[in-house]
This record gives structure tokens, sequence and C-alpha cells, in this order.
């Protein structure tokens, strides 16, 4: 039965991408097994179907009602696309395609970044795709953002490991994803100072101002940078910056679930849920532990506290509950807004990825909210890259939109839910054990 339900997915798939509708249907209640198939596999089109065409890589978003502002369609997001490295090893490796198709789809993304415009090393939000150049993020974000740019080293370390002993091909792929993550001058980023900063640019200098400081989605950086061979930070530039000379300590509670960080902006119940994905996509936070606290119980709770907040309900809004869940950054009612369970930051806006990429954490209330919307809500929710980023049934607001920073997490957690491979791939990284040994992290994957 299972072999063929994945036969019924792709086939399904090729229709849909042919432009023939779909007839087939499947009958009876989808096991637990299929229903994260359907999910996983159909997220995965958007960096494979989906991708931006010249670069291969990740789009900034996608509109199946066409509606774009007038110069995005063909905009690569950093950030997506280093996911999308992530998702493309599980699509391999969950067979959705072949391993020679996935390996030169990434050679030509990896060829991408290299002849990308790169500020010390660093990529920038936004990339023309047909050109690699710049687009800039706003007015005065026209360079590196090493925030960004640490989502892709964060995929590329897993796809060196993932090919390193494969065909000469394969190797060939895992030398550059090496060489490139390793170009990143990290310490050009503290800009002198002992902490990282999110941007820089030969126009603007440091005039974005953001020295990146307490619990946010900004943590692998800090990973990554102390992990540099080549332009590595040290343990001060943590211990100061990140860690804000241990005034990251800052415990409270909601409902007896506890936080033990600061979180960016103050917030008393945790920000928005991102913050808990998008560092731990191959970073492995069961069991990671340094002298300020437990990075794992602070992902798991943040993502129970903003479940029992929907539970909870405390703003009356429509369609909220045990099955229907997560506040993130995301689309909203009037653009793109940062959700979170608070008032003010709680807007009745439910973005899928929220619980869908909590599901290392909160398993059984990811896959009850995947069920309910799937089953209760598809006309509404789903379309051809499975869930669309954001709703609200206080609004009666549906808009069939995807953005690319949303999608990739889903597909990755996901993979670590099922099998755990990326972060198998990054945690047994060399260069990573190094970086977490540095900074005074205990995990059960460093080796002695």
């Amino acid at each position: 039965m299972k072999n063929n339900y994945k036969l019924y997915i792709l086939l399904s798939f090729f229709l849909l991408s042919c432009g023939v509708k779909n007839n087939l249907e499947v009958t009876g209640t989808l096991t637990d097994d299929q229903l994260l198939d359907t999910v996983q596999y159909h997220s995965f089109q958007y960096f494979w179907d989906g991708a931006e065409p010249v670069s291969g890589a990740a789009r900034e978003r996608f509109h199946e009602d066409n509606i774009y502002p007038s110069s995005d369609s063909n905009i690569v997001a950093t950030g997506a696309a280093g996911f999308g490295l992530m998702g493309i090893i599980s699509g391999i490796d969950r067979k959705f395609v072949s391993r020679k198709k996935g390996v030169e789809r990434l050679t030509k993304i990896l060829v991408y970044l290299k002849n990308a415009e790169r500020f010390h090393g660093a990529w920038p939000h936004w990339m023309v795709g047909e050109t690699g150049k710049v687009k800039p993020f706003s007015k005065f974000d026209d360079g590196g953002d090493l925030v960004e740019t640490s989502f892709v080293a964060q995929g590329l370390i897993c796809v060196k490991q993932y090919f390193k002993n494969g065909n000469p091909e394969e190797r060939e792929l895992s030398a550059l994803a090496d060489e490139l993550w390793k170009g990143i001058d990290f310490d050009w980023y503290r800009n002198g100072k002992n902490v990282l900063y999110w941007h820089w640019s030969p126009q603007n200098q440091w005039k974005m101002n953001f020295p990146v400081k307490g619990f946010n989605e900004c943590l692998i950086m800090y990973v990554m940078g102390a992990a540099s061979p080549t332009h590595g930070i040290d343990k001060i530039v943590y211990d100061e910056g990140w860690a804000m000379s241990g005034e990251i300590k800052s415990p409270r509670s909601y409902k007896d679930i506890t936080l033990q960080f600061f979180h960016q902006g103050n917030a008393p119940n945790g920000g928005p849920l991102f913050w808990s994905h998008y560092s731990f996509l191959g970073l492995n936070p069961n069991g990671l532990k340094d002298a300020y606290g437990d990075y794992g119980l602070e992902a798991k709770n943040q993502a129970l506290i903003n479940y029992q907040w929907c539970v909870d309900n405390p703003l009356n809004h429509k369609g909220y509950g045990a099955n229907s869940w997560g506040l993130t950054s995301s689309y909203s009612i009037l653009g793109y807004a940062g959700h979170a369970p608070q008032k003010g930051k709680d807007l009745g806006v439910i973005a899928p990825t929220a619980a869908i990429s909590s599901i290392v954490y909160t398993p059984e209330q990811s896959l009850a909210a995947m069920r309910h919307w799937y089953e209760k809500k598809k006309d509404k929710v789903w379309g051809k890259y499975g869930f669309y980023d954001a709703f609200s049934e206080t609004a009666n607001w549906y808009v069939p939109r995807y953005l690319g920073i949303d999608k990739g997490p889903e597909v990755v957690m996901i993979e670590n839910y099922r099998s755990g491979l990326l972060w198998k791939l990054f945690m047994q990284d060399e260069d990573v054990q190094a970086g977490l040994k540095k900074l005074g992290f205990q995990s059960p994957y460093l080796k002695k």
C-alpha cells in the first residue's frame, strides 16, 4: 500500500506539472506516513519544479494567482536557497528525484553561487536569478547579509557531507560546497567588535547597524563563524555578542512552560516560531547545551507555548485550536508580519509552516494540524506546492501564495523527524564539531 501511495503522489504531480487535471483520488484516511509523504513531496517541489530557472535556486516567492510585485518573479532568496540545498538532499534520499538529477541541480546552484556577487564572502539577501547580481532588499541593504549566508553555509555543509564519498562528479560537488562556505569572512562582519553584524555593503558600509544579540534565528551564524577554519571568530565574540555577556539568560514561563533566553524584542512568550527552526535545520538542538542554557529545551518549549497560546486563544480568533495553530513571520492580511503569541503580534493569522516545521518538537500537535488542514480545509489552504504560506479564518482571508523561506523548513524538518538525515550530515562535519567545542557546547553528537 505504501509503495502504491508513493507512486500515486509521483503520478499526480506529473499530471499536474503537465497541465493535466488529476482525477485520481485516494480512498480512506491517509496514514501518518502517507500524510507526511504528501506534504513533504509537494513542499519539496517548490525547490525543484518551482525553482528560478536560470540559477536552479529557490525563488523568493511564488503566487499561484500570478499577482507579483513587478520585479519579484526572478528573485533568488539566499536563505531559501540554502534551505533548498537541504531540501534537495532530502528529495534525493526519498527518491523524489534521481541522485543523478539531484547532483546536476545542486551543481548548477553551487556554480551560480560561486559566480554571484559576494561581499567579503557573504551573499546578499536577494539576487537576480539571471545574473547573480545583488537585488537590494531595502534602501541600505544592498550588500552582504551574513545571516542569510549562514543559512546557505548550513546547507553547503550538508552537501559536502552527503556527497564526499561518491563518484567523481559527486566528490567535485562536495569539494565546491566546502570551498564556498570556507570563503565566508565571518571575522570581517565583527566590524572590529566582539559581536557579529548582520549587514555590510560597499556603498553603505555598516549603516544598517544590526549587531546580532540574544535568541532569534541567528545562532547558526555564530556556530558557523566559530567553525570556519579560514575566517573564524573567537569564543569571546559569541559570549559578548550572542550571549550578551550572560544577559541572554532571561527565565520566564507561560502556563508552566519555561523559556530560558532573552528573545529579541523582549517577546514575553517567545518570538515568531521560525526562531526555533532556521538555525536547527542542520544543527541538532537535542542535547545541545552551553553555559547559558539548553537549546533543545528552548526550541521545544517555544513551540509548546506557541501551540498552547493558540489553544487558549486569549484574543478569541476564529479557527484557533489544538488542530489549527502556529504563529510565525509570514504573509499577513496587510502584508508580511512577524506573528507571535502576544497581544499586538497575534493578528489572527495562522502560518502552516510554524506547526509543520515544529514536528521535531511537537509531533502529535503538528500531525494533528496537518491532518486537519489537509482533510478539512484543503480547498482553501492547499495548492501545487503544498500548504499555502498563511491564512486567517477570522478575516476569511485565503491567498494561494508561497514564500521560499517558509517552505524550506517544512521539507527539512519533516525529514529530520522521519530520519534525522540533515542533522546527521551537519553534526558529523569536522569543522562544525570543532566550532561547537570552541564555543563550549555539549552535545551527544560531539566526538571526544
